[in-house]
């Protein structure tokens, strides 16, 4: 065990609230947890070192902080910093149906309802998911009635301050044929430790519409995770942003605990000069008449080390699914390292299912072509790399989001130009 997790553990153990009983059990599974290491095949190729002796401060206040808004967007923002809520829930002109309150604050007549979410989306495998039932105190339990639709986006935005470690959580649960867009966005440069982990709920033939924009770089080390669970005739489109640091990973789950649920999944990773990002993903077919689509592009800097791990697992009760999960990679040196490797495992014998993984380097011919009609190489691999991330970010249901994310990406591109 590191330095670090046993400061976890005492830190943990002096936590006193309405959590404490999930807090106990999740401290006596980090007590029997092993430190991932080389051998241990989720963490193969991610070195914990920048966490093993990790010496930061748990935030203990939080200053507010501003967030700009996003043209055409009109998105209701609750604001964490250093993982502490800032925003005042109490004066957010809610729409009738959505009930968003703090862990923090949590009303006496909730705490079973929510503690009863707690913990059990997100599978228990995951060692900071752990980490973070143990210490996250703040976060959002965020309750939709049922055939409600919540047209205004739910934009959860944290940011992590130099020095600080932080953690905190996000639930949701949608009713029975209610609709919702939440947007879930972190952004930290210097050197921080932050996790952050949501649960989602999706009641039948429920809608959400979901982003995750990790956009960690620099020192700052990230973990964290999307994790849902889908009922009968629900639907999810999610979207990912993954910016690479010094040490980058999420994890995402998706269960199909109902029929004729639908999920489509696209993320993209865009790593810098000797940065780290890594994606576990795995979807569970659990039931029949389950339809899963992955698509996972990467762009990798000079140096820089990316890691994708995604797993479709049909159970032998999941007739009839149709999943498909492709990882394609572009590398801009060929000193850049991708670990792909997307599994199926199949017990059923009626699906349709498919996987795939490609690594490229970008074409000489194609940055020739550019750069023989006056385009500098700058320029010119900014349209390269557009071009190869375009179709994930075209497919983003809102639109006002997606040109919001344009200049953001032109930008890392410029970041991530090899010299």
């Amino acid at each position: 065990m590191s330095q670090w997790l046993d400061q976890v553990i005492e830190r943990g153990q002096a936590i006193d609230d309405w959590l404490s009983p999930v807090r106990t059990q999740a401290l006596e599974s980090l007590r029997q947890s092993q430190w991932p290491n080389r051998r241990t095949e989720a963490w193969k190729y991610t070195s914990l070192t920048p966490v093993e002796k990790l010496e930061l401060s748990p935030t203990t206040a939080a200053d507010n902080a501003a967030v700009s808004d996003i043209d055409g967007l009109n998105s209701l923002n609750l604001v964490f910093v250093d993982g502490k809520l800032v925003t005042d829930i109490d004066n957010l002109p809610l729409p009738a149906g959505l009930h968003i309150h703090s862990l923090r604050a949590m009303p006496a007549s909730l705490q079973e309802t929510a503690r009863e979410l707690f913990g059990t989306i997100k599978p228990p495998r995951h060692l900071f998911g752990l980490v973070n039932d143990a210490l996250a105190e703040d976060g959002l339990f965020i309750d939709i009635d049922a055939g409600a639709h919540i047209e205004r986006p739910l934009r959860l935005v944290n940011f992590s301050s130099a020095g600080k470690e932080s953690h905190h959580r996000v639930l949701v649960r949608l009713g029975t044929g209610s609709t919702a867009t939440v947007i879930e966005h972190g952004q930290g440069h210097d050197s921080s430790m932050s996790t952050g982990f949501a649960e989602y709920e999706l009641g039948e033939k429920a809608h959400l519409e979901h982003y995750r924009l990790a956009m960690h770089t620099h020192q700052a080390i990230h973990i964290g995770g999307c994790h849902f669970s889908l009922h009968q005739e629900s639907r999810l489109n999610s979207t990912l942003i993954g910016f690479g640091s010094q040490l980058s990973r999420l994890d995402v789950d998706i269960i199909h605990s109902g029929e004729h649920a639908k999920a489509k999944f696209n993320a993209v990773y865009l790593l810098g000069e000797s940065e780290h990002f890594d994606l576990h993903s795995t979807i569970e077919h659990a039931v029949p008449n389950g339809t899963t689509e992955e698509n996972a592009r990467g762009i990798i800097g000079d140096k820089a080390k990316a890691v994708f791990n995604g797993r479709i697992h049909i159970h032998r009760d999941a007739q009839k699914t149709l999943a498909e999960l492709n990882n394609r990679n572009l590398l801009l040196s060929r000193r850049g390292q991708i670990n792909t490797k997307p599994e199926l495992e199949i017990y059923a014998d009626d699906v349709q299912c498919a996987h795939g993984a490609t690594v490229a380097e970008i074409e000489e011919e194609a940055l020739y072509c550019l750069r023989s009609r006056g385009i500098s190489r700058s320029q010119a691999l900014v349209m390269l790399n557009f071009g190869f991330i375009q179709e994930l970010v075209n497919q983003m249901p809102n639109q006002a989001l997606a040109q919001w994310l344009q200049p953001q990406l032109r930008d890392r591109f410029v970041e991530m130009e090899v010299k």
